[in-house]
């Protein structure tokens, strides 16, 4: 009864298991860095929340069973010396599982009950399942039994504490076989006519579609281009809460929401073969920008948060993504992404400058997306060189869009403009070997070992040559063998896990290799892409890892680095195929 596998094997402790548009997973992970001995699942509307626990049991004594955890991306199992479980997404809200030599246990994860926590277990008569209604997620959880007997039940109708949920065993065929549904209020009672294996070879089948989309390409050179793909497919999510559209979220642990640059590697990754789910990535946080132009710090199903921003490469990530995308946009979505843009240019030129400064500035380090670099140690409102940069490669995105949009007026200013700040960025902030950041309130200058010092290099070939080559250089000395450390390794202020003070970061590696061949160092942007591509080769597509080890680090399974090795891999195969 075993069911066929159906893509790379992955540990669940690194990789949730997901499908495409679920809003749950199936994971140990059941808040920030904390690791459960049981899997459960784990619903991110809301918030992250454990919701229920799923226990394979030895039929004999009714306790846990020994078991293993199998996963790939259409098939979950429990395996065991005596027998084994297998878990299937049949839809995006509902998952089969089947077993067969063990019994399985299905509880409540929270054992305390109060008028507002905790998880609430009883009989539905109507539908004939066991239900669990979740204060945390304000879902219900549905269980029905397809065969099988149910052989315990606890805490049915219980208030306060104790223990809530069901015992499935065989029938006399050996085998059981239960649905779990995440539903609303009510729905009718569980029906369907699919088998568990054609369930399992759907999946399968839906995954595989998606790689043949996404990574076409792919090769014996490009390893890790399949397990990529599925971190990326099994962390969308459906339309749902203050999610306007299908959302690649940043991951299904605890990095659960939509950040308004993270998103841009997404959408850049998913162009070429999911052209539409690409657009949707792009426009999410722009469904949600406010009234003075600013775009949110992230979204989520139930919150938006504004009190910070993210800085502005959506003119650099736009303009790759009209040309990675297999048809051009119309004119009513490049007039909407004119718009868009215009106006969050508008809130960095009129919100972001102090009186009379040429020059926008951060108000902390979040606002840059590299929240503690050690650029922003002297002080944290500060005017920095990436800003400026960003916000050149945004304002000649809007030139050209103004020109395709035949907006000549729009055209001229545009470009007026980014010129006066790209110059002024020379001659207020270049310093002859490298660029320095200034505090808006004293004026004082400074630089630090923070590769944030160097982001300028995205501006690749309107930057002079001889500035070009001296970032170029100074790069250079942040690599090691993994890849561009964020801070130099030499520094008294390097940290192996310091967020942005040293661990390597992804959307950091895609920008500078970026900017770097548009400057023409091919070289060094070839050597950038080949380690940061060995590197999630070996470890994986974590938040950030280590720069001396390449040990994965904080969220081991982060959307944004499995899109950006996408990226490289998808255009060194492409170079090598020249």
């Amino acid at each position: 009864m075993t069911a066929a596998p159906s893509g790379p094997a992955f540990s669940v402790h690194d990789i949730p298991f997901s499908t495409y548009g679920s809003w749950f997973d199936i994971s140990p992970v059941v808040a920030e860095k904390t690791y459960a001995e049981d899997l459960h699942l784990v619903s991110h509307q809301n918030g992250m929340h454990a919701v229920l626990r799923l226990v394979p049991l030895d039929p004999a004594t009714g306790e846990r069973a020994d078991t293993r955890v199998e996963a790939t991306p259409g098939l979950l199992g429990w395996v065991g010396e005596s027998g084994r479980v297998d878990l299937a997404y049949e839809s995006p809200d509902t998952v089969r599982l089947r077993g067969s030599g063990l019994d399985f246990g299905v509880c409540a994860a929270a054992q305390t009950l109060t008028p507002f926590s905790g998880t609430y277990f009883f009989h539905d008569p109507a539908a004939n399942g066991h239900v669990f209604t979740s204060y945390e997620t304000g879902r219900r959880y549905r269980v029905t039994v397809l065969s099988g007997t149910i052989a315990d039940t606890a805490g049915a109708q219980a208030l306060a504490r104790a223990d809530r949920g069901l015992a499935v065993t065989a029938a006399a065929d050996g085998t059981w076989e239960i649905a779990v549904e995440e539903l609303d209020t009510s729905r009718p009672p569980y029906a369907s006519a699919a088998s568990f294996d054609d369930i399992a070879e759907s999946a399968r089948g839906v995954f595989a579609d998606f790689v043949d989309r996404v990574a076409p390409w792919r090769s014996d050179a490009t390893p890790a281009a399949e397990l990529a793909a599925y971190v990326v497919w099994s962390a969308t999510v459906a339309p749902a809460g203050l999610v306007t559209r299908p959302g690649v979220l940043m991951s299904k642990h605890w990095m659960d929401k939509v950040w308004s640059w993270d998103h841009c590697f997404n959408a850049l990754a998913l162009a070429p073969g999911c052209p539409d789910l690409a657009r949707d990535q792009f426009q999410l946080p722009f469904d949600h920008q406010d009234e003075s132009g600013a775009l949110p710090d992230s979204v989520t199903h139930s919150e938006v948060l504004r009190n910070f921003v993210k800085p502005p490469i959506h003119g650099w990530a736009f303009g790759h993504l009209r040309r990675k995308l297999p048809t051009p946009p119309g004119r009513s979505e490049l007039t909407e992404a004119y718009e868009r843009l215009e106006r969050w240019t508008e809130f960095w030129l009129t919100f972001r400058r102090a009186p009379g400064a040429e020059l926008p500035h951060y108000q902390h380090g979040n606002d840059s997306g590299w929240d503690n670099a050690t650029t922003f140690d002297p002080e944290r409102v500060v005017v920095t060189a990436d800003l400026a940069a960003f916000l050149v490669l945004q304002l000649r995105e809007l030139a050209d869009l103004a020109a395709e949009l035949g907006r000549t007026d729009d055209e001229q200013r545009w470009v007026s403009v980014a010129e006066e700040i790209q110059t002024t960025l020379i001659d207020q902030l270049w310093q002859g070997d490298r660029f320095v950041a200034r505090g808006v309130a004293t004026g004082a200058t400074w630089s630090s070992n923070s590769l944030l010092d160097l982001m300028p290099i995205v501006l690749g070939e309107h930057l002079p040559s001889e500035i070009s080559s001296t970032l170029a250089d100074h790069i250079k000395a942040h690599l090691t063998p993994y890849g561009l450390a964020t801070e130099l390794p030499s520094s008294p202020h390097y940290l192996p896990d310091g967020y942005w003070r040293g661990p390597i970061w992804a959307p950091t590696t895609v920008l500078i290799e970026d900017g770097l061949r548009r400057a023409g160092h091919d070289r060094l942007a070839d050597d950038i892409s080949a380690r940061f591509r060995a590197l999630c080769e070996t470890h994986g597509f974590a938040e950030n890892f280590d720069a001396l080890t390449g040990t994965g680090l904080r969220d081991r399974a982060y959307t944004w680095t499995a899109s950006s090795y996408l990226l490289l891999a998808e255009a060194h195969a492409h170079r090598e195929g020249r």
